[in-house]
């Protein structure tokens, strides 16, 4: 009769990993549309006059309702009061919405009509405050299809923030007591995966067919957020049945009070997590959407000759089917327990993949196929860091060492890889490795941080939880693209080429983010020592 009773869904080990494939697939497409302009930054230059600032505007435009109109904290509190699916499938819809809208502001319809005229004549916000005018999210002389095009982000970023802290409501709902930091490491990989797809196929549609259209790239970007759309909708379909199963219901009966957001911010190791978040994350989200023009800027990159293979359009497709082989294998590698053959075999595979790829990326003589390996080790090794923390613990540790590897990476991107101008195989060894360095401390923080929430607040306020660090995070997201483009902008001469900019002061300033959050990180390990928040516990007791 036991046996009975507790067979479930969430009992199921297929189910739940389906049920983690469905919620991950919908922030994979998310995680590509979220850059799918970040690798063709020049082309945006050329073809729509955006100059750095009016990319860096339009980009940190993203977080920015979520800041000031604190939709974050309402999508926290209707994630707590709804439930997971549906907030899911409502993040989806928003996410779609938005992302129309700047798919309109791209193309070549909007160009020349009536609807740009009024936004060229319109939204020229000027206070007389210089640091006031650098942050706002339209300015004057701002292009018009940059403001229509940073009001569609706007309202796609609060999907998406929406969206990622329902995915880590929905994880911990499906899989705790079981492999959580797995789950979400796993979930995360993928979701990072999205980087590398964008990096690929951004460009690749922008100059299809030898003619540049820039509106390619977005159209690409919207059908995979409709996709996204459907994964939360079966998802919902699923999550209703093991509801009925359980006999859980999915709305709370205790009422939202402000209280609850009360104590969620007297707790000190919250404030310390979530500083750390915000903190690392604005000196990696950011910095992804300048990466693909600071290699540009920085790499001796040769264009191979019209009519090859490396200059063909075929190269794009068998390169992201390598990247695949990449992640699959690798990710794959660590769920084999008892076959070692099998699994050090898949490890290899993986690596031999891996190089061919960066080969690919030096023939081909692209920055955003170089910078497409950076979620690739992340892929690898997030589900290995996420199974650690479940069985072993140290979630502090690592988030001090993923601080201290990110310093390192800015300040070899800032004094290191200038000195390889003019090599092109040694400037590209360097970016690799350091793009996977990166990568690494990506898979580190991630995997040990958001599993460590539920360790800090009350399960029932779970999702306002999240959603306040959402809230902190999206702080340092809008602000940073824009400090970047005025970094940029004053620290290189009036009309400087956009693949000879200077990004030594930007990348200084990424680096000292890093400096800060392993300060934090060292200040986390101490108050958790003392204060016993079990961070450095494993999340299975054995």
């Amino acid at each position: 009769m036991a046996e009975t009773v507790n067979k479930t869904l969430r009992d199921s080990a297929a189910m739940r990993w389906t049920a983690l494939l469905l919620l991950a697939l919908g922030m994979f497409c998310a995680y590509i549309f979220m850059d799918i302009l970040s690798p063709i930054k020049d082309l945006m230059e050329s073809t729509r006059g955006w100059d750095s600032k009016a990319f860096g505007t339009m980009q940190g435009a993203e977080t920015f309702l979520n800041v000031f109109v604190f939709f974050l904290i309402f999508a926290g509190i209707i994630l707590d009061k709804m439930g997971v699916r549906f907030t899911a499938v409502l993040s989806g819809a928003v996410m779609l919405t938005g992302g129309i809208i700047k798919y309109f502001a791209i193309s070549d319809a909007f160009m020349g009509s009536g609807l740009e005229n009024w936004f060229t004549t319109h939204l020229n916000w000027h206070t007389g405050v210089g640091f006031i005018d650098d942050v706002l999210p339209f300015y004057q002389n701002m292009p018009a299809s940059a403001k229509l095009a940073a009001i569609g982000f706007m309202i796609f970023g609060c999907g998406c923030e929406m969206a990622g802290i329902t995915v880590s409501r929905g994880i911990v709902k499906w899989f705790k007591g079981r492999e959580t930091a797995l789950a979400m490491g796993s979930e995360m990989a993928l979701a990072r995966l999205g980087v590398a797809t964008c990096m690929i196929f951004s460009p690749y549609f922008a100059k299809l067919g030898g003619q540049v259209n820039v509106s390619r790239s977005v159209a690409f970007g919207v059908v995979l957020l409709c996709i996204a759309l459907i994964m939360f909708i079966t998802y919902f379909f699923m999550d209703r049945k093991l509801d009925s199963q359980t006999g859980e219901a999915e709305e709370k009966d205790d009422p939202f009070k402000i209280k609850d957001i009360g104590k969620i911010l007297s707790s000190l190791g919250f404030w310390l997590v979530a500083l750390l978040c915000v903190l690392y994350y604005s000196a990696i989200f950011p910095f992804q959407k300048y990466a693909v023009n600071m290699l540009q800027c920085n790499l001796t990159l040769s264009e191979p000759a019209a009519g090859t293979f490396w200059a063909g359009e075929a190269v794009t497709i068998v390169q992201y089917i390598i990247m695949l082989v990449v992640a699959v294998c690798a990710f794959s590698s660590n769920f084999i327990k008892n076959n070692k053959g099998l699994k050090y075999g898949l490890m290899a595979l993986a690596i031999v993949a891996l190089v061919v790829y960066c080969v690919m990326g030096f023939k081909r003589g692209t920055a955003e196929t170089i910078f497409a390996v950076f979620p690739l080790l992340a892929v690898a090794i997030t589900p290995i860091l996420g199974n650690y923390v479940d069985h072993k613990g140290k979630a502090a540790s690592m988030l001090l060492i993923g601080s201290i590897l990110l310093v390192f990476c800015h300040l070899t991107f800032a004094f290191i890889l200038p000195l390889f101008k003019g090599n092109a195989v040694g400037g590209t060894i360097v970016a690799y490795v350091t793009i996977l360095v990166l990568g690494a401390s990506f898979s580190l923080v991630p995997a040990a941080l958001w599993p460590s929430v539920p360790k800090l607040v009350d399960e029932k306020i779970i999702g306002s939880a999240y959603a306040l660090i959402f809230w902190i995070q999206n702080i340092g997201l809008w602000l940073f693209p824009i400090l970047i483009g005025n970094v940029l902008t004053s620290t290189n001469a009036p009309g400087t080429a956009p693949d000879q900019l200077n990004y030594t002061w930007a990348l200084v300033m990424l680096a000292c983010l890093g400096v800060a959050a392993m300060l934090i990180g060292l200040y986390l390990k101490v108050v958790d020592k003392k204060k016993h928040l079990g961070l450095e516990e494993p999340n299975i007791k054995a």
